[in-house]
């Protein structure tokens, strides 16, 4: 398998959690947002949108990460990522959700540069609109944690809404939006922290990493 994605992309963060989760083997092509290697020939022949993360395996390019992570849990079904019962499956779907169509797309690259360019936002401005999604929906996460919640977001093992939350969390520590109203959310990511399988996927550790 080879994942193509960027270092400090979401998207890419929480599919690189769950195939670590998986104990999956895979290859990373780094595709640089920055400048713009997104929308380059070779990457369009892979993913028309001009995003990532897009992942190569068994002969086919899966795209979108909530796609790829149903995929991953699809084809490899051990360990699971998902409960056996259907209303707790909804369950960790809806929170899943919650992070990546309700929240995430509202802060990434492409919203933040259009603030920046065609309504003048400064930095100021976009960490403001970034947080202000961001508390809305760990304020609603935080609530569903509090009712299914075991030591991760749903039970007591890492789900695909584990995954999509650790990399939100670290999107709102970057937009500096402040998270001591939520603990079990800031529990789950002391979790985290010393897990393998998160610990491996973090932005940081990833090949593209460009620290500067």
């Amino acid at each position: 398998m080879i994942l193509h994605g960027y270092w400090r992309s979401g998207t890419s963060y929480r599919t690189r959690i769950a195939l670590n989760l998986k104990g999956l083997t895979y290859e990373q092509a780094g595709v640089d947002l920055r400048t713009g290697d997104q929308k380059s020939e070779a990457f369009l022949a892979l993913n028309p949108q001009g995003l990532v993360p897009a992942l190569e395996a068994d002969g086919a390019v899966l795209t979108q990460s909530p796609a790829i992570l149903e995929w991953l849990e699809e084809a490899h079904p051990e360990p699971p990522l998902l409960p056996a019962d259907l209303a707790a499956r909804a369950q960790v779907r809806a929170m899943a959700a919650l992070v990546a169509c309700d929240i995430h797309p509202l802060n990434n690259l492409r919203v933040l540069k259009a603030l920046r360019e065609t309504f003048g936002a400064d930095q100021a401005a976009t960490d403001a609109w970034a947080g202000r999604w961001i508390t809305a929906g760990f304020e609603a996460l935080e609530a569903l944690i509090g009712r299914h919640g075991e030591g991760w977001c749903f039970g007591g093992a890492p789900t695909l809404a584990d995954c999509c939350l650790i990399p939100q969390i670290y999107s709102a520590r970057r937009f500096n939006t402040p998270l001591d109203a939520f603990p079990r959310i800031l529990a789950i990511e002391e979790k985290a922290a010393s897990h393998p399988a998160f610990m491996a996927a973090h932005p940081d550790r990833q090949p593209d990493a460009n620290l500067s």
